[in-house]
């Protein structure tokens, strides 16, 4: 991301810093289809995000956090629960 996209113009460490501040966590993705690149499964959500929708293929691949929970650290894990084609 370059600091010409940010309408704030702020610096990417800016930004970085601010999300984190803010309670941005990490997120993993686990399941779905093999042909899903390794680049869409991380992502950065809110602490309370519960479902990830990933645009795929002509669709999307829907994605809900693991009851179990993120261990201190570590990033939230969220599973594949399914996949919606997109209305044309």
């Amino acid at each position: 991301m370059t600091a010409s996209s940010d309408p704030a113009g702020g610096s990417a460490t800016a930004r970085l810093i601010g999300a984190e501040a803010s309670g941005i966590v990490e997120a993993v993705l686990e399941g779905g289809p093999a042909t899903l690149p390794a680049e869409l499964r991380s992502h950065r959500v809110s602490p309370v995000e519960s479902k990830i929708k990933v645009r795929h293929y002509g669709g999307y691949e829907h994605f809900e956090r693991d009851p179990g929970g993120a261990v201190d650290g570590t990033p939230a894990v969220f599973r594949w629960t399914g996949r919606t084609r997109i209305a044309e």
